[in-house]
């Protein structure tokens, strides 16, 4: 378990809930990823994202999918690639990322409570 943190710290980790729409191979990574593009709304607009998430999940049954992510850390470059928001999820037993997305639906841009 990580240190304790207070209430005005959680509340400064941005997370929304986005749709992606455009998600390709991306070969030049260390390891195994994807490059997602993100939709979150008026508000945020889409951004881009790397994500280790091949284990589970084929490119065709991602574009579509809700998903949570961190859209307020700084850029960060993966490569040859600039991801701007970090996709949430938990890893399995083998170390593979299940992605984290809300079971209704509720608007994409909307902030994780």
């Amino acid at each position: 378990m990580e240190k304790e943190i207070n209430f005005d710290d959680f509340l400064k980790v941005d997370i929304r809930v986005g749709v992606i729409i455009a998600a390709e191979e991306f070969p030049e990574a260390r390891k195994p990823a994807f490059k997602l593009k993100i939709d979150f709304g008026d508000e945020i607009g889409i951004r881009k994202s790397s994500a280790q998430i091949t284990a589970l999940y084929k490119l065709e049954e991602l574009v579509g999918r809700r998903v949570a992510a961190v859209v307020n850390f700084p850029p960060r470059q993966i490569g040859p690639f600039m991801s701007e928001v970090l996709v949430l999820g938990f890893s399995d037993k083998a170390g593979a990322i299940s992605l984290i997305a809300p079971d209704h639906d509720v608007p994409v841009g909307g902030r994780l409570h």
